[in-house]
């Protein structure tokens, strides 16, 4: 079967950047139709020109940015300031599955496209909506972007040294798991609808979606009184769960975390016999107890050799849990990326043979697909109309009212 899970899902998308087109493409990968409402200026993030210092200009006009956030759409421009053009969304809505919005708190409503005005054109509509803070609150109303998402969720503290500055993750990572929990928040109520025939709004924040992110250990901090601090390789409190720098300058990643059962194991790894029944090593607490020291006899062996080195014999003493520590320019190169198709190979209308990040879920039966690349700004604005019944008369006149 070449459908999606999704085929015959309609989607109308009135997103921006990349918290709400993320969660609308992962639908569109799933085989949903897409209609991505854009302004006549189109999605800021067209003109997104860097991210972290790299350009992000593409050939032919286009952006890395919206075409990383954005395929399987199709594109409409709409001046939404002009009633006709409302018009065209209520029209759209009549027979969507799906509503999704990503501006700040009253801002849909103000514009006439907020949930109790589309329910009543279509009862069934799954509303979905993105913000910063939540859609209750004091600061529900507060503009947001990513890094402050991460700032007010406690991310930027989380991994750097205890007294180390605030460091965001790049690449957007609350807008990346706000829209991977949209996502999620859509295709459950999709799920409601079908069993209990009701349509719904669906509320998704930053800070929510970071909160989750972080879950376990917000959750142990709650329960223990004590929140995780930040990891400290030269101190870990296991030391058979570290990282590890080798002699090519690059590093591992142990996570064993049965450390009693694993001790002997790592000891004759790394020639440290001797080791094994020493007092000060021999049990988990006695190693967290003497971390620092050796953690710095281990360091001193892992410097020995290089990472292929160490692979080959990580692989032969037993089974350790490890992985390199790769960069983003390792993964197209990575055996198991290729052979789970993580990375698909796409061919693009102007940009020629590419590569982009793959839909994360694989199903047997009803495969995701790359079917289309980024739209151009207003590429199918008048399929869609012909569609919704216009007639070619009639959107002659709607762009001369500047309605389209």
């Amino acid at each position: 079967m070449d459908k999606g899970p999704l085929e015959g899902i309609k989607v109308i998308d009135w997103t921006i950047w990349q918290f709400g087109p993320v969660a609308t493409m992962m639908l569109g990968d799933m085989g949903a139709e897409i209609i991505k409402i854009e302004s006549p200026d189109g999605d800021p993030g067209r003109a997104m020109g860097s991210m972290g210092r790299v350009a992000s200009n593409l050939a032919g006009g286009r952006t890395a940015y919206f075409e990383g956030n954005n395929r399987n759409k199709k594109s409409i421009t709409l001046d939404l300031r002009k009633q006709e053009a409302k018009e065209i969304v209520y029209k759209l809505v009549k027979d969507a599955d799906v509503f999704v919005q990503n501006f700040r708190t009253g801002v849909a409503e103000r514009q006439g496209l907020g949930y109790e005005t589309l329910k009543k054109i279509n009862p069934k509509i799954i509303y979905a909506s993105g913000n910063g803070f939540g859609a209750e609150g004091p600061d529900a109303t507060r503009p947001a972007f990513d890094t402050a998402g991460q700032a007010r969720a406690g991310m930027m503290f989380s991994a750097v040294p205890a007294d180390g500055d605030p460091r965001a993750v790049g690449g957007g990572v609350a807008d990346q798991m706000g829209g991977i929990t949209l996502c999620q928040g859509i295709l459950s109520a999709l799920v409601a609808r079908s069993i209990h025939g009701v349509g719904q709004k669906v509320d998704v924040s930053h800070l929510g979606s970071l909160i989750w992110l972080q879950g376990l250990a917000i959750s142990m901090g709650l329960l223990n009184g004590r929140f995780l601090p930040p990891g400290d390789r030269t101190n870990a409190a296991n030391p058979l769960s570290n990282s590890y720098k080798c002699k090519d300058d690059n590093w591992l990643q142990f996570v064993n975390l049965q450390s009693d059962r694993y001790w002997p194991t790592w000891c004759r790894l790394l020639g440290l016999e001797r080791l094994i029944e020493d007092p000060k090593f021999s049990t988990l607490k006695a190693r967290g107890d003497n971390a620092r020291e050796l953690i710095t006899i281990c360091d001193k062996a892992f410097a020995t050799k290089t990472t292929d080195e160490w692979e080959e014999l990580i692989k032969k003493a037993g089974d350790l849990v490890y992985a390199r520590v790769q960069r983003l320019s390792d993964l197209t190169s990575d055996p198991q990326v290729i052979a789970n198709e993580y990375i698909a190979d796409v061919e693009h209308p102007v940009l020629g043979h590419i590569k982009l990040a793959n839909h994360p879920v694989r199903f047997s039966e009803t495969p995701t697909r790359i079917r289309s690349t980024a739209p151009e700004l207003g590429e199918h604005t008048e399929d869609v109309l012909l569609g919704l019944g216009y007639t070619w008369e009639q959107i002659a006149e709607l762009h001369e009212k500047g309605a389209i």
